[in-house]
């Protein structure tokens, strides 16, 4: 249960310091990384979303073994996004550096199936 706590904490961490920036870096990536947004509505709604979910780590951190049924989904959540980052960069649309940001997605993927089966009932 304590590496459930872990895991579910560091998570939820990292995941608020990556994605709150977002919020204040609409034009910014769009002249670093061009093209610019074209959908703000969808780039603003996944960093909502995205962020709903690190508060979702956070819930399960205080008591994974009531809310270990929440970490089936939170598994999903990172493996599909590292399976996202990585068809983007086979199709040449994503840089390395991005790709490494999804690796990291897969890594607390891993770790989350691993607290999934440490924490029983």
């Amino acid at each position: 249960m304590k590496f459930a706590k872990i895991i579910f904490w560091i998570a939820g961490i990292w995941g608020v310091l990556v994605l709150t920036p977002l919020y204040f870096m609409f034009a910014l990536i769009g002249q670093k990384d061009p093209p610019p947004i074209t959908h703000p509505a969808f780039y603003y709604g996944f960093v909502s979303v995205g962020l709903a979910f690190q508060f979702a780590f956070f819930v399960i951190a205080r008591d994974p073994v009531r809310f270990r049924p929440m970490m089936i989904p939170s598994v999903i959540e990172k493996f599909g996004a590292g399976a996202s980052f990585a068809v983007l960069y086979l199709q040449h649309r994503l840089t390395p550096g991005d790709l490494a940001l999804g690796c990291v997605d897969v890594v607390f993927g891993v770790l989350f199936l691993t607290a999934f089966f440490k924490t029983s009932n």
